[in-house]
């Protein structure tokens, strides 16, 4: 897959998670102003029906009779309108009301005073003239106008037992008004809208209600910022919005973690199988040369040459047979534990018979620095310990210069001991010095092939570190050198 194809698939995916991100805060901010809307005319229209049930529950004690929700002295039925009346309502018994609330004191007609509470187009009228209840009527209007006393405590109670039969339980205060009428309106105070109002501090406020029309006394709910009430009422909104959220981010960063992982398998791949082909075709073109020489060109007749022939072929032979043995052993080894005999080894001597080996074998100068204490004993696997440090050497004098200095430096350490094992070689740059350990891995140079290898030196390094009960890491700079650190 081409960096070009990841990069659209990139900005495709990622439009989409803020595509989805933007749909879900317009969907949650939506909700969240409808259930503000809902809460300011559920408390308002709360408030209406406890001021209304105050006012007839005044009107009735007034003529020694117990609360209730009907005008004394009236039939079953009737109202102080007409005999055997009715108060137009709306349909479930509530008074309509939509965008105004208007309340009108009417002059006295025929010697009766009349309130009028207008929320649309129908209309409740309290006492006419010419009635029983016009009598009624002015002695309630008497007695607004003479003792303007409220017991706020007891409207203050039924709100909150109103509000709480409703499912709202916030903090509120109620607060008494005095609203004088619009100058030349005949005694007309509109209040336009409903529900409630937004303040400066971020409270809320219900539309004043009268509650001695007489007095022009008014009251009015006040709540703190019922965010925390909203945010209840929508915490499964939130809940699952919040997980989808998080759903559709981790798939988007896991796919394309898992994109960009299987790039890096694919480049591997590739890399691996390219340096394989030049490993396996050198000796096989190799062997070929020599026997065709032999069969061909009269080597045979030549027991020296026949000799030197065949001493080659029997060589790259071996090398093929090497590098076959190293990839089936490094399988072998992931499916099941190393067979370790750990024992009492020297350091300085194992890694002198090293040292000496590669410095005879090596095409360039080899110098080795070591600091390591007189008669340190170390206990590992002598085998395989000798394998780790035979490929560090390997790798260091591969990935070097004509010169090649390898240093090791061994430190005592409260829980154990370090090796350090350092060279002045190209380095390893920054990006691949967590990727140098994998199986396979080589750091990229394209098509070329320069250094002999398979990537599988560093990998069996780590392996066998980590079945001593240890860790390896590594520091590098490009141009400056290695140092794989050891820890037992």
């Amino acid at each position: 897959m081409t960096n070009r194809r990841i990069r659209s698939i990139f900005w495709l995916m990622s439009v989409c998670i803020v595509a989805i991100n933007a749909f879900q805060a317009y969907w949650l901010l939506t909700t969240y102003r409808l259930n503000r809307e809902q809460f300011g005319n559920t408390v308002q229209d709360a408030l209406f029906q406890v001021i209304e049930g105050h006012q007839v529950d005044h009107a009735r004690q007034l003529f020694g009779g117990e609360p209730s929700r009907d005008v004394p002295g009236t039939p079953p039925g009737g109202t102080p309108d007409t005999p055997g009346g009715s108060i137009p309502k709306a349909p479930g018994g509530n008074i309509p009301r939509e965008s105004r609330v208007v309340v009108r004191r009417l002059g006295s007609s025929s010697g009766g005073s009349r309130f009028y509470y207008k929320f649309n187009n129908d209309s409740a009228i309290i006492a006419p003239a010419d009635t029983l209840a016009r009598r009624i009527s002015r002695f309630v209007v008497q007695e607004w106008a003479e003792d303007g006393r409220i017991d706020m405590r007891k409207v203050y109670s039924a709100y909150r037992d109103e509000l709480m039969r409703r499912g709202i339980d916030a903090a509120f205060k109620l607060d008494t008004l005095t609203i004088l009428p619009n100058p030349g309106s005949s005694n007309v105070i509109i209040f336009n809208g409903l529900g409630l109002r937004v303040e400066e501090d971020g409270s809320f406020k219900t539309f004043p209600l009268p509650v001695n029309p007489v007095r022009h006394t008014f009251v009015q709910a006040t709540f703190d910022m019922p965010v925390p009430y909203l945010l209840k009422r929508m915490g499964w909104l939130l809940g699952g919005s919040a997980l989808l959220l998080l759903l559709t981010t981790g798939c988007f960063v896991f796919m394309l973690r898992t994109i960009l992982r299987q790039k890096k398998l694919s480049d591997i791949k590739n890399d691996f199988i390219n340096n394989m082909t030049h490993e396996l075709k050198t000796p096989i073109a190799t062997v070929t040369a020599a026997v065709d020489a032999l069969l061909h060109f009269g080597a045979l007749n030549d027991p020296r040459k026949t000799e030197e022939y065949l001493n080659i072929s029997q060589n790259n032979l071996q090398r093929l047979s090497d590098l076959v043995e190293k990839v089936l052993n490094l399988a072998v080894e992931e499916k099941q534990d190393f067979e370790f005999h750990t024992e009492p080894v020297s350091l300085a001597e194992i890694l002198c018979e090293l040292a000496a080996s590669h410095r005879i074998k090596a095409a360039k100068t080899v110098v080795f620095n070591m600091h390591i204490p007189f008669g340190t004993m170390v206990q590992v696997d002598r085998m395989h310990f000798g394998n780790v440090i035979n490929n560090l050497i390997d790798n260091a004098i591969k990935y070097s210069y004509e010169r090649v200095t390898i240093s090791f430096n061994y430190e005592q350490e409260p829980h154990g001991w370090q090796l350090t094992v350092s060279d002045n070689g190209i380095g390893i740059p920054k990006a691949y010095q967590t990727s140098v350990f994998d199986r396979f891995f080589r750091v990229p140079t394209g098509d070329l092939h320069q250094v002999k290898g398979f990537g599988l030196g560093l990998a069996y390094v780590r392996q066998v570190v980590e079945k001593h009960g240890g860790s390896i890491s590594l520091a590098s700079e490009p141009g400056k050198g290695s140092a794989f650190v050891l820890k037992f």
